[in-house]
Parts: C-alpha cells; sequence; structure tokens
C-alpha cells in the first residue's frame, strides 16, 4: 500500500500537471483543490523540489510548477521519492535492496520469487504511468479526451 503521503503528492503533481505550462500554482490552491492539509503539502511539495521534481518560485505570483515535462515523470519515481521502496520485501528491491534478516538462502528461498513477481507487476503499472497520463487532453474541438 502506498502510504498517504505519496496519494497526497500524486494529487497535487495532478494539479500541478493541469497548470503545467501557466506558471506558478499556489499551495493554498492546491490544498483547496484536492483537500489536502496545507502543512503537510508544504512538505511534501519541498520533498519533490528537492528531488527535481518541481521548482518553487518566492514572491507576488509565485508558487510551485514541475521542473520537467509531465511526460517524463511516471509514478514510481513519485512514490520511490515519498515512500521509498516499491518492492513488497526488501530482498527484492531493485533500488534500496537488503537481504533480509530471517532468510537462510535466497537462492532456495520460496518466497522471494512470488515477492519479485508482485515487485514487477506493481512497477509495471507505476513505470507506465506518467503524470500526464493523470490528466485528460482537450482536442481541436475542446472536448476533453483520455
Amino acid at each position: 500500500m502506498i502510504s498517504k503521503k505519496a496519494k497526497y503528492a500524486i494529487k497535487a503533481l495532478k494539479v500541478l500537471t493541469e497548470q503545467f505550462g501557466k506558471g506558478p500554482v499556489l499551495i493554498s490552491y492546491i490544498s483547496t483543490q484536492e483537500g489536502i492539509p496545507k502543512k503537510f503539502l508544504e512538505a511534501i511539495l519541498l520533498e519533490l523540489r528537492n528531488h527535481g521534481i518541481l521548482q518553487s518560485q518566492k514572491g507576488k505570483g509565485g508558487g510551485y510548477l514541475l521542473r520537467v515535462e509531465p511526460e517524463r515523470v511516471n509514478l514510481a519515481q513519485v512514490v520511490r521519492i515519498i515512500d521509498g521502496p516499491i518492492a513488497p520485501t526488501p530482498c527484492v528491491s531493485l533500488n534500496f535492496y537488503v537481504r533480509c534478516d530471517d532468510c537462510e538462502d535466497e537462492e532456495t528461498c520460496k518466497i522471494r520469487p512470488i515477492m519479485e513477481r508482485v515487485r514487477d507487476a506493481n512497477l509495471s503499472v507505476y513505470e507506465r504511468t506518467t503524470l500526464r497520463s493523470l490528466v485528460p487532453l482537450p482536442t481541436e474541438s475542446g472536448l476533453v479526451t483520455q
């Protein structure tokens, strides 16, 4: 399960994707749009900024905006920034590998192959889902498509 913090991060990034190319977005706007507590949102946006997903502008007309195109950011990146490993057990993590302390032999472990399949299934969905795919695109006729 992803944390509430990761869910809020995805919701905030959806709003910033909707506003992409229109300038900075106020924290209060994102907070109101998505029902995210403002103080919690501030910490989330700061973390995303520190990892290069967002940039911030201070002063009048300031706020947060995406640093990169929404097509180039996927949910795997976001979840890893906020929650850490995507893998269900540490021994199958691609980026945060740690040997399980209760495992005698990874090669003969019956649970590890199952956890690898769970990791791969989740990772496949997260990696294929970009910020852009969270927001329907308007067509030339003005209708919104998915």
